[in-house]
Parts: structure tokens; sequence; C-alpha cells
């Protein structure tokens, strides 16, 4: 719901498709640059408390954005700043949120876990955008966000309501920088986890496109306000839903390949498609199928790395994990709303939905030997 207020917040103070993309990179951008640190503290002190500290600064992040927003002293350099904070709290809490999995389950349920897990995501995926367009259009931005901090208040109070062994520290030598490389090395000498990675690095970045423009296909294209935006949002979410579902009843996961392949090509079709309609009876259909693929490919390469990876290095691996699908987006956010600005947004899609159709096709040839993964 935030995200969606946020970009709705500063498409309406500024009208521009960069301040919409340029919005979503400082948001994303401290994934990038700050998730293999946090991927250090995932590996080396308590999750269970780092998760319940992220989520706290989180709610006062949230509650700021609110507060401004209400008060009508907001500016767009306001919700630049705050997030950038947001960005910085998900650099340590996505790896430690990833990796906090296997302390919770048994290594033979984590693959089910990790589905399930997405599928609770992406419920907020569907919800979220839909409620949040209803809640825009009728009470404004400011009591969405105040809502999303009364959300955090939930997520503390299941955390602390965990009752977990206890925790032993993990004694280890080695500056901080040499265990991030550590996590690297393992990562990048894993011909599996690294060629999994590549592909979704560059679906990351061409795959946000959509969403990061979505504001302006319903101004522009759909003559439509912010219910639209969250119908739109909606069945994107809704997608998301089910192909998380699909993997979390899965009862195996052989050929993960074939599948991370596959969605990266069909939803770059989903890209190429949606434009070249007018109509929210067309358009809804193939966001949702575009959805459905996202989550299929995240989800999958996600389980993947899980099954390869060893758990004195899960943190710093899924690290990488959440630096390339997470922190690779502000990068896609910031070059669609440049080219959205200098050569529109139907053939800003169009050429990503392409990239997004050969990379896959790469993908799978390159990796068209592999039968059990």
């Amino acid at each position: 719901m935030q995200n969606v207020a946020q970009a709705w917040l500063v498409y309406r103070l500024t009208e521009s498709s960069f301040m919409l993309g340029l919005t979503a990179f400082v948001g994303l951008a401290p994934v990038l640059l700050f998730s293999l640190w946090g991927g250090v503290l995932a590996d080396h002190v308590n999750r269970h408390k780092l998760l319940i500290i992220a989520y706290s600064a989180g709610l006062v992040q949230a509650v700021i954005l609110g507060l401004l927003t209400l008060s009508g002293l907001i500016e767009a350099w306001h919700v630049l700043l705050l997030a950038a904070l947001l960005g910085l709290i998900h650099a340590m809490e996505m790896p430690t949120r990833h990796s906090f999995l296997s302390d919770i389950v048994t290594r033979e349920d984590l693959p089910n876990a990790i589905a399930l897990n997405s599928s609770a995501f992406n419920i907020a995926r569907f919800a979220g955008p839909f409620v949040a367009g209803v809640l825009i259009a009728s009470i404004g931005e400011g009591p969405v966000f105040l809502l999303n901090a009364l959300s955090f208040l939930a997520v503390i109070y299941n955390l602390n309501s965990m009752r977990l062994p206890p925790y032993v520290p993990v004694k280890t030598d080695g500056s901080a920088l040499k265990k991030m490389r550590a996590g690297l090395a393992f990562t990048w000498n894993n011909k599996l986890i690294r060629s999994s990675l590549m592909f979704l690095s560059i679906f990351s970045i061409v795959g946000t496109s959509l969403t990061v423009l979505m504001p302006v296909f319903t101004t522009q294209t759909f003559q439509g306000g912010a219910e639209v935006l969250g119908l739109l949002l909606g069945s994107m979410g809704m997608g998301a839903l089910a192909g998380a579902l699909t993997l979390a009843y899965r009862s195996s996961h052989e050929h993960l390949h074939w599948q991370i392949g596959g969605a990266g090509m069909v939803a770059g079709c989903c890209l190429i498609l949606f434009p070249l309609n007018t109509r929210m009876i067309l358009a809804a259909p193939i966001l949702a199928l575009f959805g459905y693929c996202q989550t299929i490919l995240a989800a999958s390469t996600n389980t993947l790395i899980q099954s390869l990876v060893t758990d004195a290095l899960r943190g710093r691996v899924m690290s990488v994990f959440s630096m390339v699908f997470i922190g690779f987006m502000p990068i896609g956010s910031l070059t669609s709303g440049l080219l959205a600005d200098k050569i529109g947004v139907l053939y800003t899609v169009y050429m990503l939905g392409s990239i997004s159709i050969l990379a896959a096709i790469i993908f799978l040839l390159i990796n068209r030997s592999w039968t059990t993964q």
C-alpha cells in the first residue's frame, strides 16, 4: 500500500515520469549498495533480534512520511529521503528474512517454506494496491502511510511471540570484508547459482519498468485515477500470488532452470502485449500473467540457491540474491523513467520486453544440458 501511495504522491506533486523512476531508484539503490553487508550481519548476529530492529525502524519511517503528508508540508525531496531510509532498512532486513527461514523449518521443508513465504508476500501484493487505490481516492496518501506503520506493529508482535532455541553466537575469524568475499566467492564459483543470478539480474532491470510506469499508463492510456492504478497493480499481484501457490504445492523441484527461463520469456511477451490495448478487460489478464511469471522466476531462483548453499554462508549468499533481485531494480527504475521521457512509455516497454525474451532464450540455450536441477 505504501509503495502505491508513494508513487501516486510523487506523480501528483511533480507529474514527471523521471521522478517516478528516481523515487523507485533511491528506494532500492541501498539494497544494491549495502545488502552484502546485511548478509554478513545475518550470518553473525541473532537474526530474530535483527528483524525486530529492522521492522521497528520501518515503523518510524512510515510514521514520519504519514505525518508530513497529512500536515501538507510534504515535498518531493522528503519522499526521496525517506524512500532512501527505507531502502537501507531493506538492505539489512531482506537477507536476514530469507536466511531466517532456515532457523524455523527443517532443510527438507525449506523449498515449500520459501514458496509459502512468497505466497504471504504476494497476498499483500494482491490486496495492497487495490485497497490503496480506494483509500487514496477517498482519504488521501497520508492515512495509507500511517496504516503501513500500524502493520509493522503486527509483524513485531508476531516476532516477539516466537519461541526459538537460545541463540548460539557464531565464532569466526577475519574482517567483515573477508567474510563478505567468502560469500561472493561461493556464489561465483557455483556455476548453477551464478548463471541463475545473472539472468535474474537482467530480468530485475527490465521487469520493473511496468510497475514504475504504471501511473503513466493509468492516466494516459486508461484515463483513470488511483482506483484504476490499484486495479492494475492488484491484477499483477493476483497473478503473483497464483505463481507462489503453484510452487508451494509442487512436490518435485527438478528442472527449475526451465521454469526460470520460461517464466522470463513469457513475462517479456506480457511487457510487449500490455501497451497494445486500452481496455481493462484485456489489460488485467496480461498483468496477472506477468505477475505469475515474476514470482515463478524469483521464487524458483531462491529455491535453487537455498538448496545448494551451506548454512554457514546462507545469509551472505542470500544477500547476493537480494542485491540482484531487488538491488538491480533501481537501475531499471531510473532507466525506464529516463527512456519514457525521451522515447515515450510505449517504446520503452516494448524494448525492455524484447530484452527479457532474448535473455531468457540465451539462458535456456546455455543451460539446456541441465536435466535434474
